[in-house]
């Protein structure tokens, strides 16, 4: 069994691809990241197809707000329309395409015109869940939601109806797939590693009360909620710090719930400075109200720091609540508040979570699990035996791709 991995950026599928590799199952990786972005990736060059004419310049522009308001969501729109383009014209001998939501209508198409098998892999919950949920949090905090792009809503609706089989992180990505209609059975539940060879401890923790975020602040992510909890908290000598690239709400948010905190902004980090910040903390919050399966947990969880996050992270598919961290439900500042102060209360309580934190990350292999489980998915998906791949059908007239 041989598969093609495609994605516009890095996220989950590049620690896929290298899976696939190291049981010899990698056809291609297509990404839409320039080679020397990847050249630390572990992946054989001679497998890596990068297409980056259109995201690299994505990625170099998003942090401008100018660009963000005017031009982001059209130049994401044509960059994952030319990638789909692009790796469904090159796509070398294989038995699956496994292809990031959003860019996979025509190379599902043509894997299957093939007789292979197209796997939809969705990062985040089901589409249409999303967009609405999204809708109802931003104007409970009096923002305007725009709402998801309808020609990538249509497109991704699409790729959902005619993969073969759509893969999700989560059991809280699952059932949002469900609630709208789609049959379990075509479900793959395929929860995400931990990178033990990057993240580990870096020292000793800080000697304050340390309290991390990382992600872009915003309404999707919980901020207002962690700082009302921050806030509610009243921890002596905390300290709130914020790593990700800032939203065009964030400084609105942060001076209606954040005045007076003790907020430290680091802006995005990388590598070892990522590590390092996530190794000092006493604890990571991820107070979501919408992801999929956020990789940071894991990565915190790899450097000995407890986790607190909220149902609708996917937290309860990677740790138990009590033992490794924290899981509440989301929009719910007083339980964040209480979990907050328990830990500041108790350092040996912290410093446990911690080192079990560390060793359920462990227990998985980093990434192992996860590749056992997606090479026995796939295995399963070509075999013979197996209901054949669907008839390729037109791409639809309101999914242009």
């Amino acid at each position: 069994m041989k598969a093609a991995v495609s994605t516009i950026g890095r996220f989950h599928s590049v620690n896929q691809a290298l899976q696939l590799q190291a049981r010899g199952a990698l056809a291609a990786l297509f990404t839409g990241y320039p080679r020397f972005k990847l050249r630390d990736s572990g992946i054989d060059p001679a497998l890596l197809r990068s297409w980056p004419w259109l995201q690299t310049p994505y990625m170099a522009l998003i942090r401008y707000p100018w660009f963000q308001s005017r031009l982001a969501g059209e130049w994401a729109w044509r960059a994952q329309s030319m990638h789909d383009r692009h790796v469904a014209a090159n796509l070398p001998e294989c038995d699956v395409a496994i292809v990031l939501s959003g860019m996979g209508l025509r190379t599902g198409r043509a894997i299957q015109e093939r007789g292979g098998r197209h796997v939809c892999d969705r990062g985040s919950s089901h589409i249409g869940f999303q967009d609405d949920l999204l809708h109802e949090e931003y104007g409970l905090h009096g923002f305007a939601w725009k709402g998801i792009d309808p020609r990538v809503k249509a497109r991704e609706l699409a790729e959902y109806e005619r993969a073969d089989a759509i893969a999700v992180p989560s059991n809280f990505v699952r059932d949002s797939f469900i609630a709208r209609g789609v049959a379990a059975e075509r479900l793959r539940l395929l929860p995400y590693g931990g990178d033990l060879s990057r993240f580990r401890p870096l020292g000793p923790k800080d000697g304050g009360f340390r309290i991390l975020f990382v992600g872009q602040p915003g309404i999707r992510k919980g901020l207002p909620y962690l700082l009302q909890a921050v806030r509610r908290a009243g921890i002596a000598g905390a300290e709130l710090v914020l790593t990700g690239l800032e939203q065009p709400e964030t400084a609105t948010l942060l001076g209606r719930d954040g005045g007076g905190l003790p907020v430290t902004m680091t802006g995005v980090l990388h590598g070892d400075d990522l590590v390092r910040e996530m190794s000092r903390a006493s604890v990571l919050v991820l107070p979501s109200v919408e992801e999929g399966l956020a990789m940071v947990m894991a990565e915190a969880m790899a450097c000995g720091t407890p986790v607190i996050a909220t149902t609708n992270t996917g937290a309860a598919d990677l740790f138990t609540d009590g033992v490794e961290g924290f899981i509440v439900p989301i929009r719910d500042p007083d339980a964040l508040a209480d979990r907050l102060v328990r830990l500041a209360g108790d350092p040996a309580l912290t410093a446990a979570m911690g080192r079990a934190a560390r060793e359920r990350i462990r227990s998985f292999g980093g990434w192992d699990d996860y590749g056992r489980r997606l090479h026995a998915a796939l295995e399963e998906l070509v075999r013979p035996t197996a209901s054949p791949p669907l008839t390729p059908a037109p791409v639809p007239a309101g999914a242009p791709s």
